[in-house]
């Protein structure tokens, strides 16, 4: 399936190729999405619908789109008690996390009679898509308002997409209640994303909304950027994981699997030292390939954005891993001490052979809303930060002020700007 290669036969295409894997392009769908949202921000909850029963096949009316008390009743009914007791733990363990985040304001001296500071207060309405696609993610929404929930943001609004039958996922209605969120929608797509970011009759605007999504969601997130901040295009899901002669093939192709099988869009790439690995991890991913439920999709991952590297040296390897900037690191290797302060673009790292991603994508506590398509080079997962903002504060006495205002008055002198020399130098005539 996938056949290993040195790096150094691969040519600069192929490479190049491996590094871009499946790239977001909201293009091809960008003049489609962009009609829906000026449609639903011009008619609000008609437009809505109308897209909710073309799309998802569901007939709601106004008062239908939001999820009543009763359809969470239901929808515990419908969750089995040791699914809805994993939830409670994966969310003590994300909160956990995410409470160690808050950050602390301050204020203080830089000199004579010149304080400054600085303040972190939350946003005041968020909004959260989760997807309800190839599959609904209730870790997904665990992971989205956790965090904004701990910052202390007042309203979290959430949209999911409905079943025909009207109906919004039990499992994702369950994280929703666990997670604190305010309230959902069953709207989904790029009528959703502008249904938060103008409102509509039903639906109240928010500041900004975060969660991924499919293309079309992608799409319409970066077009309403204007007007409601986001989080960042999430795309397919990648994993890179570097390895020495130490490393478990088993476990190996296994992680290459369970992130393959998210979508066909998805990357797995293993770089290695040791071609003897390379070779077996090859042989064992095959083999569990054929045998997985979800082996079409699979094949089509690996065939796309999968690769087996060989490497001349774990320097070698580190290098290759910053620039590909993964979503996901993992380091198999028994110099992972030595490795770890060496990698600089990441998005999340699993280190040692008990550490899968599979987990951490659940419970270990770290956000699994990550960013992807090399984003890891300047983006950071999502976190409590996301969810607020920092005011700085400047006061000043008046020596304070007699010491700066010389500066002040120059520079504006320098930059053309004779209002800001005269604010300051008015100070000195009363």
């Amino acid at each position: 399936m996938i056949e290993p290669k040195l790096l150094s036969e691969l040519s600069p295409e192929a490479l190049a190729r491996i590094m871009a894997r499946s790239r977001i392009d909201v293009e091809p769908v960008k003049r489609h999405v962009a009609r829906i949202v000026e449609d639903v921000a011009e008619r609000g909850d008609e437009a809505v619908i109308e897209y909710t029963a073309r799309f998802d096949g569901a007939e709601l009316t106004p008062d239908e789109l939001r999820v009543a008390e009763d359809e969470f009743a239901e929808a515990r009914k419908l969750v089995p008690e040791r699914t809805l007791k994993a939830l409670q733990r994966a969310a003590l363990r994300i909160g956990e996390f995410h409470q160690r985040q808050l950050p602390q304001g301050a204020m203080f001296e830089l000199g004579d009679g010149i304080t400054v500071g600085y303040s972190y207060k939350p946003i005041s309405n968020v909004g959260i898509y989760a997807p309800g696609g190839r599959a609904a993610y209730p870790s997904t929404v665990l992971m989205a308002a956790i965090p904004a929930k701990i910052a202390g943001v007042k309203r979290i609004a959430m949209c999911t997409p409905p079943s025909p039958e009207g109906k919004a996922n039990p499992h994702a209605l369950m994280a929703a209640m666990l997670a604190g969120v305010d309230e959902v929608y069953k709207v989904g797509g790029p009528q959703a994303i502008a249904a938060m970011a103008f409102g509509t009759q039903t639906i109240p605007k928010v500041d900004k909304i975060v969660g991924p999504g499919n293309i079309y969601v992608t799409a319409a997130k970066l077009l309403v950027s204007g007007q409601v901040e986001i989080d960042f295009p999430a795309g397919p899901s990648e994993i890179l994981i570097v390895a020495d002669e130490g490393a478990d093939p088993e476990l190996v192709a296994w992680d290459m699997l369970s992130q393959a099988e998210h979508d066909p869009d998805a990357a797995a790439v293993l770089v290695t030292t040791n071609m003897r690995l390379a070779e077996a991890v090859a042989e064992r991913l095959a083999e569990l390939v054929e045998r997985s439920e979800r082996a079409s999709m699979i094949e089509r991952s690996l065939e796309r954005n999968g690769a087996i590297i060989v490497v001349s040296s774990l320097r070698e390897a580190i290098a290759l891993a910053n620039e590909y900037a993964p979503e996901h690191l993992m380091l198999l290797t028994k110099q992972w001490k030595q490795i770890l302060p060496l990698i600089e673009n990441a998005g999340a790292i699993f280190v040692g052979p008990n550490s899968p991603v599979a987990i951490g994508d659940y419970c270990t506590g770290p956000n699994h809303v990550l960013p992807t398509g090399g984003r890891a080079k300047a983006s950071s997962g999502l976190s409590v930060m996301d969810f607020m903002k920092m005011t700085t504060v400047q006061i000043l006495d008046s020596r304070g002020l007699r010491s700066l205002a010389p500066i002040a008055m120059e520079l504006a002198r320098a930059e053309g700007l004779p209002g800001h020399f005269e604010a300051v130098k008015a100070r000195f005539k009363r």
